[in-house]
């Protein structure tokens, strides 16, 4: 009875008196284990990936994303073939605050820094940032995602340019031009050619002059013969006066503010305005040459990160892993957001997979739409249903991050 009595005291005393003893937390034990994840991109890759880690990593562990972007705006450049077009799209259509997408995280999960990579050193994990009044910052990371796209070339805004401000005043520059210019030739009939030139057709085909240059035998050249067909119809329908087989070997502006465009074949055409949608370049300036294919892409492995760059990884149109579509880019993101909060838990990441079929879909005008899954061409309703307002209702619930993972 005695013995039962001592234990019994013994556990109580122990019950009692156990936060006395218990070891003192570290206090510094939460900024050692927080982890800083660097962003760099204002644009749907870098956006929509932070918001998905926020959401798939919540609960693995204290961690910090820095999304950086020369633009304080998200500029929805999927519905910039029409946005050209005077009148179509306003300004507060097509950009929107990043910041203000942020805004219901706190300072000490998400901060915004305004700013452009200049300089990435793999080695210290350092990011070296200058904003537009000149200030530089160094940015000290634990894990960088290179989500900083491609420009398009010529300086049309098809993509962002260097601001915000400066991708809105080309942006009016060019719907200027294109209100005043009786003939237009676009160089390259690739989706935002195809795409393009539907909707300078459809605003302007029985009052300007609109050409359509391909450098191969039938346009959208990546989709199957059926889709070429339909929409090389529907551009017919709209007026557009097609070249097929003919490269832009150049263009010379002449004294009289139009363009000479030289093709291939030894024609050349007089243009109040020329506008190519050739070629996207990647934003990669700031990357190590090392990091870099011949073309400029970021060269990635299966799990998307940078080879021979320890923690950090490429997503998008900077890495050319897929074709630099939003559709592509969007599962990129979703894959990375869920490999991130196994990365932060402490698991190993898993590899990506290709997606297993080539989807193209374009708009031609406003009434009428053709793509195709793989081989097979979509119904010309569904393709319109999916594409007529350019992705725009999506807009908004990607920059706040309630739009959800990719559905594919």
């Amino acid at each position: 009875m005695a013995n039962i009595l001592a234990r019994a005291i013994t556990i109580v005393f122990h019950f009692l008196t156990a936060n006395y003893f218990r070891q003192i937390p570290d206090s510094t034990s939460e900024i050692r284990t927080m982890k800083h994840i660097v962003i760099l991109g204002g644009s749907y890759a870098g956006v929509s990936t932070a918001h998905r880690i926020l959401k798939h990593a919540a609960k693995t562990g204290p961690f910090k994303i820095t999304l950086v972007s020369p633009n304080t705006h998200f500029y929805w450049n999927v519905a910039s073939p029409r946005a050209l077009i005077p009148g179509q799209l306003s300004d507060s259509e097509m950009f929107r605050s990043i910041a203000a997408g942020f805004a219901r995280y706190f300072a000490s999960q998400f901060e915004f820094v305004s700013g452009m990579a200049e300089t990435l050193n793999v080695d210290a994990k350092t990011v070296g940032i200058s904003s537009g009044h000149g200030e530089k910052v160094m940015l000290k990371y634990d894990y960088l995602i290179l989500a900083t796209g491609s420009n398009a070339k010529g300086g049309v805004p098809f993509k962002n340019l260097a601001s915000t401000e400066l991708t809105k005043d080309t942006l009016h520059e060019f719907q200027e031009r294109i209100e005043k210019a009786e003939t237009i030739v676009v160089g390259g009939a690739g989706a935002t050619g195809v795409e393009f030139s539907g909707e300078l057709a459809f605003e302007y085909g029985n009052r300007k002059e609109i050409v359509l240059i391909s450098s191969t035998p039938a346009i959208l050249p990546a989709a199957p013969s059926s889709v070429q067909k339909t929409a090389m119809k529907g551009l017919q329908n709209l007026k557009v006066n097609i070249k097929l087989s003919q490269k832009v070997l150049g263009s010379t502006p002449l004294p009289n503010n139009q363009t000479e465009v030289s093709l291939s074949t030894g024609e050349k055409l007089i243009a109040d305005l020329y506008i190519p949608t050739v070629g996207l370049v990647p934003n990669s300036s700031y990357v190590p040459a090392k990091h870099l294919n011949a073309e400029g892409f970021v060269v990635v492995d299966e799990h998307f990160g940078v080879k021979g760059a320890q923690d950090v990884y490429a997503i998008g149109d900077v890495c050319n892993v897929e074709p630099l579509q939003f559709i592509y880019t969007d599962r990129q993101s979703t894959f990375l957001a869920k490999n991130f909060a196994l990365i932060l838990g402490g698991k190993p990441p898993l590899a990506y997979k290709l997606f297993f079929m080539r989807i193209v879909g374009v708009c031609v005008g406003r009434q009428f739409s053709t793509g195709s899954w793989g081989r097979v061409r979509m119904p010309n309703f569904v393709s319109l249903m999916i594409r007529k307002n350019l992705f725009l209702p999506s807009f908004e619930g990607t920059l706040n991050g309630t739009i959800g993972d990719s559905l594919v």
